[in-house]
């Protein structure tokens, strides 16, 4: 696999390696060894499966005190993927970080505890699957308004349209408001 940094520490890209023919194909979507060489060593404790149609857009969702650090991919359709770093000590705070997953890309994205996590779904449908570091608990959870413009993420709503939300995101605070409040 390769891998690639981005402009948030931590923040990482990998590529598996792809095996096709006319049959379809095969990819190792995780195995220790090689995700632990590479900085990614888990454990992982819950693996999440969300379906989503076109211009859904989930988060930004992140957990407090117990952090989860995602492995995320999409096993049909596409979303945009984004990362925003709420570390409070990091020269990146508030920094997000964008990328296209698709099935027909097979990328992955591998998120560190300390950030927050959206996606909007760019095709008809979308399956996006996510190893996460630690376990959900309702009490921990956290959202930050996916449009906060102290964030200034780039969605490619050109795409979609307006996008649809949870009661939950609609009404999440800013970055600002949702860290004050830890």
């Amino acid at each position: 696999m390769k891998v690639s940094n981005t402009p948030i520490e931590g923040v990482l890209v990998i590529e598996p390696k792809v095996f096709g023919d006319e049959r379809g194909f095969f990819m190792e979507t995780w195995r220790a060894d090689s995700f632990a060489a590479a900085g990614i060593a888990g454990p992982f404790v819950q693996d999440n499966h969300s379906h989503s149609a076109l211009g859904i857009l989930r988060g930004l969702h992140f957990q407090s005190p117990r952090a989860q650090g995602k492995l995320v991919r999409v096993a049909s359709g596409a979303v945009f993927d984004v990362v925003v770093d709420i570390r409070a000590d990091s020269p990146t705070f508030a920094a997000w970080f964008g990328i296209e997953l698709s099935a027909e890309n097979h990328l992955m994205l591998w998120a560190p505890a300390g950030m927050a996590h959206g996606f909007l779904t760019l095709t008809e449908r979308a399956d996006f699957l996510y190893k996460c570091t630690d376990y959900y608990v309702q009490a921990d959870e956290r959202a930050i308004s996916w449009d906060d413009p102290a964030i200034g993420i780039a969605w490619p709503l050109e795409r979609v349209g307006a996008p649809r939300l949870s009661a939950r995101d609609a009404a999440a605070p800013t970055l600002a408001a949702a860290l004050s409040s830890l």
